[in-house]
């Protein structure tokens, strides 16, 4: 009987993240959520900033912070690239929630030398963290 599983790697600047099997992978793109099993169709996807699941049957699903990228999904499997993507287990929820607030305030101020985009960024970034923690 076929295994029925799919090859992820996940690779930053920093680390080869993650290198095995798993049933099902849901990553966050810029489309939305898309959950790929074996035998998917081959695509290339740019990746929003969000969430990644891990699954396999009979284990707890590994999940991620992963802001941005790219996937390629084809036969031999996964590769995600991506610039910074965090284990749960490695976000700090009180530095989380200070970037929020920080973010936050930036863009409450009116004043024309805000970086609107920086913040907003920031924003998202803490969002995504304190989401995962929860």
């Amino acid at each position: 009987m076929a295994e029925n599983k799919i090859a992820l790697k996940v690779i930053t600047p920093n680390r080869e993240m993650f290198s095995g099997k798993a049933d099902m992978v849901i990553l966050r793109t810029t489309s939305g959520d898309v959950g790929i099993l074996h035998g998917h169709q081959p695509m290339v996807t740019v990746l929003d900033y969000g969430v990644m699941r891990i699954q396999n049957e009979g284990e707890e699903d590994k999940t991620a912070a992963v802001f941005g990228g790219f996937a390629q999904i084809g036969e031999n499997g996964i590769i995600v690239l991506t610039d910074i993507a965090e284990w749960a287990d490695e976000i700090d929820l009180s530095r989380a929630e200070e970037a929020r607030k920080r973010a936050e305030e930036r863009l409450s101020k009116k004043s024309a030398d805000i970086d609107v985009l920086r913040a907003e960024l920031a924003l998202k970034r803490a969002l995504v963290r304190i989401g995962l923690k929860e």
